[in-house]
């Protein structure tokens, strides 16, 4: 499995954070028992969902922080939930995961955005991000 297909599976348990409180570990096992096809993901993989989905879910405060202070004449609450996962997921890796290009986070978080969020999703993620590396650099 390439990393971009487990960051798209990373993306769809952090998606589950907005409707379940539980702890990282129960949702992955619960979302890859109910995905017959996933049963096969290697040690690697999980080893890196989640940890994914363990530091956004311990650094969730601190990354929403993060999204309200770049949103432009909006609240956290107006992000449809797919943007907020989406955002979510590349924030924890630009600020989290030195082993992560900002690029490819920016990158990966863009097409996500087109395949799962609005018409507008995508420039709004690129925009948001984009603020945030600034910030860090």
């Amino acid at each position: 499995m390439s990393r971009t297909t487990a960051r798209e599976l990373a993306l769809k348990i952090v998606f589950e954070f907005s409707f379940q409180d539980e702890d990282a570990k129960s949702l992955y096992e619960k979302f890859i028992d109910s995905q017959e096809e996933l049963n096969s993901v290697d040690q690697e993989d999980e080893k890196f969902i989640l940890e994914l989905i363990e530091g956004i879910k311990s650094n969730l405060s601190s990354i929403d922080e993060k999204i309200k202070a770049h949103l432009k004449d909006w609240n956290i609450e107006r992000v449809s939930k797919v943007d907020l996962a989406i955002l979510r997921l590349a924030i924890y890796e630009i600020l989290y995961r030195e082993d992560i290009p900002f690029k490819v986070s920016v990158n990966e978080a863009v097409e996500l955005s087109k395949q799962y969020g609005e018409d507008s999703s995508p420039s709004f993620i690129n925009g948001v991000l984009a603020e945030i590396i600034k910030e860090k650099e």
